[in-house]
């Protein structure tokens, strides 16, 4: 293996919380030395000046979505892994809602074999089991036969209408020891809705879905949280009022971790106008179309409430990480109507740089509070040992240029779809070399 000496680099490390610039040794796949100035080391090693660039732990992704199997014109497991990596995701869990989904041993068992074979040395993939049997919601899948093959926990990825299944399932998972993570949503308060209810939604004249939509499942599923005492990590989180239930849960000790996608931090319902007048200024999108279907998410974008709420949460650990949720879909499928379109967009290529000049630049978040919340964090959730840059340990590191620009089309993405409100736009930052070991 090669031996690496990176000069001046910026270190980031939210495990130690060491943000400063220092010289780092790699060799032989783990991390030798992190002085401020190292001035001796092995001839043949490789040295380069990285002033101005980043270095910190590999991210993780705690959920995003595969097209392989059943939909690879979406995404392949190949593309997918291919945009972890531009973006800087050395570790990546998918969810079970594939076709066919992964909601028994068999299907996982060719899935794990397929990755061995495509990503020697890549990020490594982890996979969500399902909790219910075709992720229908109807019965429970066989979680004892899939915890054995190494499951990083379960989840539907959709929510669940049956509270009895659901504390059933929460019964039955606790001496498992695997972590589950639910999505609160109440569908049948959603409705048709496209957009978060509110003056934004009624200007646009698209169908609302109202905050209690979410608030009112999280209040039950907290319920049962409680009387269970089983750990669950709570999906998608993107209202104010859900915040102020997840902060008194956990003020009480219930066993929750929570995390919120990284669109709903950067935008909210006003992006949807394409007036940046309607989004009170919190908007990442220099230029945007009106009722870009690219901008339709499940759940909704919020109302600028809801979206500083949001913020401030991560900055207080309310939420414990940052999903990117990626969801690819081919152009086919997004050029429809708004409310007629497939939710969802992908982001493994575009959050970090989009989130380190959204949030890190404008001084909402330090540095080490985005690292955290993109890296320890999600691995914690995970039940993960989180990655660090410190001597002695393996390097599973990213190397960050915040400055280098790159134009989002269809020959800069790894990944096999484009949809995404950001396509054409030319951004700052960009990835430009991963060590896993």
């Amino acid at each position: 293996m090669s031996r690496e000496l990176l000069q001046n680099v910026r270190v980031l490390d939210p495990v130690s919380e060491i943000d400063r610039i220092a010289d780092i040794l790699i060799a032989e796949g783990n991390i030798k030395a992190v002085e401020e100035k190292i001035a001796e080391y092995p001839a043949d090693t490789e040295v380069r000046d990285c002033q101005g660039l980043i270095l910190g732990p590999g991210l993780t992704d705690i959920y995003s979505h595969s097209g392989e199997p059943g939909f690879e014109d979406r995404e392949t497991l190949e593309s997918l892994i291919q945009a972890a990596a531009a973006g800087g995701f050395t570790r990546l869990a998918i969810l079970p809602d594939t076709s066919p989904p992964i909601d028994n041993l068999a299907g996982l068992a060719l899935l794990q074999q397929h990755i061995r074979n495509l990503s020697p040395g890549g990020p490594r993939l982890y996979f969500w089991g399902a909790l219910t049997a075709g992720v229908k919601g109807q019965q429970m899948a066989e979680l004892g036969e899939l915890v054995s093959s190494a499951v990083v926990g379960f989840a539907d990825g959709l929510p669940l209408s049956n509270p009895a299944l659901v504390r059933r399932l929460l019964e039955y998972i606790q001496p498992l020891g695997k972590s589950v993570a639910l999505w609160p949503c109440d569908r049948t308060l959603a409705g048709k809705g496209a957009a978060r209810e509110g003056a934004v939604s009624v200007r646009l004249g698209l169908p609302g879905i109202p905050a209690s939509a979410e608030t009112s499942a999280l209040a039950a599923m907290l319920e049962l949280v409680a009387s269970a005492g089983t750990p669950v990590h709570i999906m998608r989180v993107s209202t104010a009022r859900s915040v102020e239930l997840i902060r008194d849960a956990k003020a009480r000790g219930l066993p929750v971790t929570a995390s919120v996608t990284w669109m709903h931090l950067l935008l909210n319902v006003g992006a949807i106008s394409g007036n940046s007048k309607d989004s009170g200024g919190k908007n990442a999108l220099t230029a945007s179309l009106a009722y870009d279907p690219n901008l339709h998410l499940e759940p909704p974008l919020g109302n600028l409430s809801d979206q500083l709420a949001l913020i401030q949460a991560v900055k207080d650990g309310v939420i414990d990480a940052i999903a990117i949720d990626h969801n690819p879909h081919t152009y086919e499928e997004k050029t429809v109507a708004f409310a007629d379109s497939p939710p969802g967009a992908i982001g493994l290529e575009l959050a970090l740089p989009l989130l380190w000049h959204g949030l890190v630049e404008t001084g909402e978040f330090s540095a080490l509070e985005l690292w955290r919340v993109l890296s320890a964090g999600p691995a914690v959730c995970l039940g993960q040992t989180c990655a660090r840059v410190a001597p002695g340990v393996s390097a599973e590191l990213i190397l960050f240029d915040p400055d280098m620009s790159w134009t989002v089309d269809g020959s800069s993405l790894k990944s096999r779809s484009a949809n995404t409100p950001w396509l054409g736009q030319q951004l700052a930052g960009k990835v430009v070399q991963t060590w896993i070991y």
